[in-house]
């Protein structure tokens, strides 16, 4: 057998023995399963509410006679209430605990979605289904805070991954859900979805708050009596290693406020974030519009080619985590900013339908899976404990702001550029931000949370 050979069978060995550790830890570990199981359930609860809206849209016009122009107000609306219940959501973690926020987000989102049922005009629409969405879309910066802090490192960033793989299957149950019962009507659509929800409510009441939450709080209460504790501090101190001089500095104001690795993160993967937003914004929002005005395709062509890419996006998601602990989060993160402008400018000029299929479908999953299943998980183990619900809860909000930018930048182009412009600027020139990942900290696979930032 030569080198080669040898390394081949060496790392087939290392994979089954990293794979039978794994799934040993599984089995041994059952509420580490049952909380990833809840996460998921949740997270692609919260994506089936916000794509409900989208393939209801129609009709839900028809039935109170809301315009165009209304249609735009609704989404600024909905994206305005989600980037600020995020904030809210965010900020509240760290004074009242993970597990309270999280179970009151999925409340906020039932209690909503079913009230939907009732609305009978446009700002009746607007006032609930903001929030309806608004909560869901902060179970996102919930669940990668209490999720990271309670996984071992070794598996952090690929059990995230299933997670956020819960997107695509929301939107897969939307798609299916509106298929088979929507003759019955949108009220009654939205209506049943409540159903589910609640079921993982009564799940969520299993759900433990986050051990790293609980130790901190304990250091503060230790802190706040005095020297008489410096025994209870120092066997604190022992469990997990905190930077007891910032405790108290959890607001948005003082993550900024003060200069070192915190808000130097904070910015830059703020920054990141708003240009991956807006970057997607024509591969992800408007596809539907320029498949069918610029590539020619059917309605049906367009239906079946984004349910495929969504169906197996699950897959990509988890692939991102299981890279992200192999070559590092960062590194993910980087290769497929790479590969989105690139997998951009080839669907441009894409002519032949397969040929646009299998573009559009690996360009749909780096701007998705592959950068998500890897990108969350750095956030989430980017800062401090003290502060990760804060700061986690604002670059999510950052995100939405994104899309809002994004929406406005795609108006912008389309009324001032040709087509072609629009596209490469948007989807071929903007990725070129990305590459801003270059200058995050490179955590390494397995890292403990407390030896990244304290």
């Amino acid at each position: 057998m030569d080198v080669t050979e040898s390394a081949h069978v060496n790392s087939r060995k290392g994979l089954k023995a990293t794979a039978q550790v794994f799934f040993q830890f599984l089995s041994q570990d059952k509420y580490i399963v049952y909380l990833v199981l809840i996460a998921l359930a949740g997270w692609s609860l919260a994506s089936y509410d916000v794509n409900l809206l989208v393939l209801a849209l129609p009709d839900i016009a028809r039935e109170l006679h809301i315009s165009e122009t209304m249609l735009g107000v609704l989404g600024f609306v909905v994206y305005g209430a989600q980037f600020f219940i995020t904030l809210c959501a965010g900020s509240a973690m760290d004074a009242i605990g993970r597990r309270k926020v999280w179970m009151f987000c999925l409340t906020g989102c039932a209690v909503f979605t079913g009230l939907t049922f009732f609305v009978q005009n446009f700002w009746q629409l607007a006032i609930v289904r903001a929030l309806a969405s608004g909560f869901a879309y902060s179970e996102l910066a919930v669940s990668i805070t209490i999720v990271n802090e309670q996984v071992p490192a070794r598996y952090r960033g690929f059990l995230y991954s299933i997670v956020q793989g819960g997107w695509p299957i929301g939107v897969f149950l939307a798609s299916a859900v509106y298929l088979v019962i929507g003759d019955m009507g949108w009220r009654v659509v939205f209506l049943l979805g409540v159903v589910p929800v609640v079921m993982v409510m009564i799940g969520r009441k299993h759900i433990k708050e986050s051990e790293r939450y609980e130790h901190v709080q304990a250091l503060k209460d230790a802190q706040q009596m005095g020297n008489n504790t410096t025994d209870v501090v120092a066997e604190l101190q022992s469990q997990h290693q905190v930077d007891t001089r910032d405790l108290n500095k959890t607001s948005i104001r003082q993550l900024f406020s003060t200069a070192g690795y915190v808000r130097r993160q904070l910015i830059l993967l703020s920054v990141i974030w708003i240009i991956y937003a807006i970057s997607i914004v024509p591969s992800n929002f408007y596809i539907t519009y320029w498949l069918q005005t610029y590539k020619h395709f059917t309605t049906a062509q367009t239906s079946m080619l984004l349910a495929v890419s969504g169906i197996l996006g699950f897959f990509f998601y988890v692939l991102g985590g299981l890279l992200g602990e192999v070559i590092g989060r960062k590194k993910v993160q980087f290769w497929t900013a790479v590969l989105i402008p690139i997998f951009g400018f080839a669907f441009y000029y894409s002519q032949d339908y397969w040929l646009i299929c299998l573009v559009y479908f690996c360009l749909y999953q780096v701007t998705n899976g592959t950068w998500s299943g890897a990108g969350f998980a750095y956030i989430g183990e980017s800062f401090p404990t003290r502060i990760r619900g804060t700061a986690v809860g604002f670059i999510s909000a950052m995100l939405v702001l994104g899309y809002m930018l994004g929406s406005l930048v795609w108006t912008v182009c389309t009324s001032i550029l040709s087509p072609h412009n629009t596209w490469m600027f948007m989807a071929v020139i903007m990725p070129l931000g990305l590459f801003l990942t270059l200058f995050l900290k490179d955590i390494k696979p397995g890292t403990e949370l407390e030896d990244i930032a304290t």
